[in-house]
């Protein structure tokens, strides 16, 4: 029995098949089954349900799954502390961020980061919070980007930007040729949104509901871009984050205001794994992601 034994056993619980928990690992489909095979003869219990054709664990496989998880995150905590005894920015780290936040924020802290921490190998992976969260709380992830919500109170925070939201409408719009908005004007209005599983749908919508207006129920946008387009194409208006928005108050047919009683925004943090030896880390990159958004 080995750690490959049970990165192999977590790979299949996640992938329910073979070829594909084989290729996560980078090993051939036969090896994979021969070791989770030879695995099963050595701790004398079936993991899993051999007569089906779906990839079925037993009762017993479930539990050392779940325990097979813990030891995989307890050797990851390992690691981190033998290479992140000096808190120097070095070596792998991987990264999440959200999608309606990673394509924004990049651009803007990927140069910085190369040409001053030249040693520190980025790995950046983007998803929605929930994924990002299981990912962080199985080790895959090192730490996460993303704004703040109920998924990441079980986590360490360190706050890096309280990032406002704008209404954005079409050019052709009454409010197009104002500065400013009053929240209170949304009252009655309908608003499009992004899908679910998107933070920001609930923390837009949240505003809004809250000013009286009501979401689309006949479109859900898969992501900031078709939003903006269909805010373009005058099939609505919406909140969008200031980091998304171009440096014009209008452009491509939409026009942007500033919001105001309230200001509606989101709170960007970065999040990571209590346990984590590299606190020093994520506080130098939390400090270098502050600095590039504040400037």
């Amino acid at each position: 029995m080995n750690i490959r034994d049970f990165e192999y056993l977590v790979a299949l619980a996640e992938h329910k098949h073979f070829r594909k928990a084989a290729e996560a690992c980078f090993v051939s489909q036969p090896t994979l089954s021969g070791q989770v095979r030879k695995l099963e003869d050595e701790l004398g219990t079936a993991l899993l349900e051999r007569s089906s054709r779906r990839v079925l664990f037993t009762e017993s496989g479930l539990q050392l799954v779940d325990q097979a998880k813990r030891i995989l995150t307890e050797v990851k905590t390992f690691k981190d502390m033998a290479s992140g005894q000096s808190g120097e920015m070095t070596g792998p780290i991987h990264i999440g961020f959200i999608p309606t936040l990673g394509p924004y924020i990049l651009p803007l802290i990927i140069p910085y980061l190369k040409e001053h921490f030249p040693q520190l190998e980025l790995f950046l992976h983007e998803a929605q919070t929930k994924q990002l969260m299981r990912e962080l709380e199985d080790g895959k992830l090192d730490c996460v980007v993303l704004a703040s919500v109920a998924e990441t109170e079980a986590f360490k925070e360190i706050p890096i930007y309280d990032e406002p939201l704008s209404v954005a409408v079409p050019c052709d719009h009454e409010w197009a040729e104002l500065e400013r908005i009053n929240m209170d004007q949304l009252k009655g209005r309908t608003v499009l949104s992004l899908g679910d599983g998107h933070c920001l749908r609930d923390q837009a919508l949240g505003y809004c509901f809250a000013a009286g207006a009501k979401d689309d129920e006949r479109f859900k946008a898969t992501s900031l871009e078709t939003l903006r387009n269909m805010v373009a194409a005058g099939a609505g208006i919406t909140l969008l984050p200031k980091l998304s928005l171009p440096h014009e108050k209008r452009k491509d047919g939409v026009c942007y205001l500033e919001a105001y009683n309230p200001e509606p925004s989101r709170n960007i943090v970065l999040v990571y794994r209590p346990g984590s030896p590299l606190r020093s880390r994520y506080e130098q990159l939390a400090s270098v992601i502050q600095s590039r958004l504040v400037q």
